[in-house]
């Protein structure tokens, strides 16, 4: 915000984020502050309020994807819901310079600006599917410029290490065109662009948002010049009645230990420090929920199925990780990693190990007319 209020208050450019985060209230008061003492007089803050929904989760509101009552885990420490646009779109409406959100769709951070700016209706599904698919776009900043795409050899992207953000420029029928500035890294392409598009999309014919549910099957993604790319041909239905919700809470304590091995037969030698831990694990008798054993580099991402039938590399990492109710049997998975250094296989080194509290996070579904937003201002 120090870099960009002052450009942005001279240009009339209106900022909104969701980088609230847990306390939309503080990072208002946060900017509020700042604009003051850069001499912004007069900068309007929104924050958008209502999407902690704790009280909604104790209260036994929240439902989950069958539609039955939610069943929290023990120790719930937060609920929040995926908000919608129309709060930030009443904010701007109201005049505020900045909107600060906490957890809102990312794709309806970008629709709000939209709807309001062009006067959509928040019930013309048609504008809004194809709204909140450029705000899907454009959410991952510079994935849709060559950011998480380049492949070298099969995707090469120049200029990645001055990576360019998008552009989304929205028509009033709701067709998008997404470029960048000329002058900086990455490209847009119908590549880049599709690739986006289908990004954490489980159904393209019925992609829910908070405000809109959108159908991409019959879309068109057409380049039309450099760095160029129209889509259009999106289409909409009803939003849903019940929103998302992400809800954290204590899950157990974990425990981890990694050594190196490196030079000829450091997969086998790996394999036996794996094999003598857990076995030494069983004999101590150290409780734990779930332990995981995996050579990063040989299987810890797709495990031993698909790493079969590939080289050995010259070098390895032995990773055990566990899962224990307590933090003290959560340490004793490190410490038992460490012993490997001389009571071990040869080479081993570069041991680390950590213990710390798991907070884990569930979804739920909460009924959209139990949700309540509102505004709080603060004025510089």
């Amino acid at each position: 915000m120090r870099g960009v209020l002052p450009a942005c208050r001279r240009r009339g450019i209106r900022i909104v984020t969701n980088s609230g985060a847990a306390n939309p209230l503080a990072a208002a008061a946060c900017v509020r502050d700042l604009a003051a003492s850069l001499g912004l007089k007069g900068l309007r803050v929104a924050a958008v309020l209502g999407d902690d929904v704790l009280h909604l989760a104790r209260d036994g509101v929240l439902r989950d994807a069958s539609g039955a009552p939610f069943a929290p885990p023990s120790d719930v420490l937060s609920a929040n819901v995926y908000l919608g646009a129309a709060p930030i779109v009443e904010a701007l409406a109201d005049g505020a310079d900045v909107v600060i959100t906490g957890r809102v769709a990312d794709s309806s951070l970008f629709l709000a600006p939209v709807a309001h700016e062009l006067g959509w209706r928040l019930d013309d599904w048609t504008r809004l599917a194809r709204g909140a698919i450029a705000g899907h776009l454009l959410e991952c900043a510079g994935q849709v410029t060559g950011g998480y795409f380049a492949d070298p050899g099969y995707k090469d992207v120049a200029g990645l290490v001055r990576l360019g953000f998008p552009i989304g420029e929205v028509a009033e029928d709701g067709t998008t065109e997404i470029t960048k500035l000329a002058d900086a890294g990455g490209c847009v392409t119908t590549r880049t662009c599709t690739e986006q598009l289908l990004y954490e999309m489980h159904d393209p014919a019925a992609y829910v948002t908070p405000d809109v549910v959108t159908d991409v099957t019959g879309v068109a993604i057409t380049s039309i010049g450099p760095d160029r790319v129209r889509i259009e041909g999106v289409a909409g239905r009803p939003r849903p009645d019940m929103l998302k919700v992400s809800v954290g809470y204590r899950d157990s304590f974990l425990g981890e230990g990694q050594i190196s091995y490196a030079g000829p037969g450091a997969v086998a030698r790996a394999r036996l420090a794996l094999e003598v831990v857990a076995e030494r694990l069983r004999l101590t008798g150290v409780p734990h929920r779930e332990l995981r054993l995996e050579l990063v580099g040989v299987n810890a991402l797709h495990g031993d199925a698909l790493a079969s039938g590939h080289c050995d590399p010259y070098e390895v990492r032995a990773r055990v990780v566990a899962r224990c109710d307590s933090l003290s049997d959560a340490r004793r998975i490190g410490d038992e990693v460490e012993t490997l250094y001389t009571n071990g296989p040869a080479g081993g080194g570069g041991v680390t190990k950590a213990a710390r509290e798991l907070i884990a996070v569930t979804s739920a579904f909460v009924p959209r007319d139990a949700v309540r937003t509102s505004l709080a201002w603060m004025e510089a």
